[in-house]
């Protein structure tokens, strides 16, 4: 947690300028727009777990923001999130007191998702649903990913990219059933090129991109 932390602290301007990089450009409105329809229709307030510098918050009209890093709220609160510094294995909430709370490629970063998933559950309302972003580790892009990494890319090397399987374990344990799946990023890896692309419906084993909404069971 400590080196992931200071991670985030030291490189804040090298992890915000990917969002307008050549490959950041088509990659981040793809994955808005793959999130976008399981958040819809879910009630406030929400929030986001992991805000970093609120590109997905502010982009979703995301009200509240936590994250352990404090340069990266700087920012966030730059774009109208309500920042605050916390960690996800102990959210400074009430119980059922949110209508939404979304974790963007957040959980490889953490070192107890369970505890985080749990802070989830405990603090969304009955008719409110947990939205998740990942890269897993078993997709083309998770590979890609986990190579770079074994190459000294900073970011990816404190990452713990989780399976399907792990993950879908985990949200079993912590209480959520998955009822939504869309896809996105089925295009072959690359640093160099990107194209748009249209997410689909459903888990797709090809993509680099997978969201899920699940709710309390």
């Amino acid at each position: 947690m400590l080196k992931t932390l200071q991670l985030f602290e030291q490189l804040v301007e090298r992890y915000d300028a990917w969002y307008e990089s050549d490959i950041g450009k088509v990659a981040f409105p793809i994955e808005v727009e793959c999130l976008q329809p399981l958040l819809s229709g879910l009630p406030k307030p929400w929030l986001e777990v992991g805000v970093g510098t609120g590109r997905f918050a502010q982009a979703f009209g995301v009200e509240i923001g936590i994250d352990p890093a404090f340069r990266p709220l700087q920012l966030a609160r730059q774009r109208k999130v309500l920042a605050i510094q916390a960690i996800g294995e102990k959210l400074p909430f009430r119980e059922a007191s949110l209508g939404a709370v979304l974790i963007v490629v957040t959980l490889c970063f953490v070192d107890d998702p369970l505890s985080l998933l749990k802070e989830a559950n405990r603090v969304l309302r009955e008719d409110g649903a947990l939205v998740l972003g990942m890269v897993f580790a078993d997709s083309p892009w998770g590979e890609f990913y986990k190579l770079k990494a074994k190459l000294g890319h900073p970011f990816y090397s404190a990452a713990n990219f989780l399976t399907r399987t792990k993950t879908q374990n985990l949200l079993e344990k912590a209480g959520f059933k998955i009822i939504a799946a869309r896809s996105a990023l089925r295009q072959t890896p690359s640093d160099e090129t990107l194209h748009p692309e249209t997410p689909t419906e459903g888990d797709c084993m090809d993509a680099g991109f997978v969201a899920w909404k699940a709710v309390k069971t």
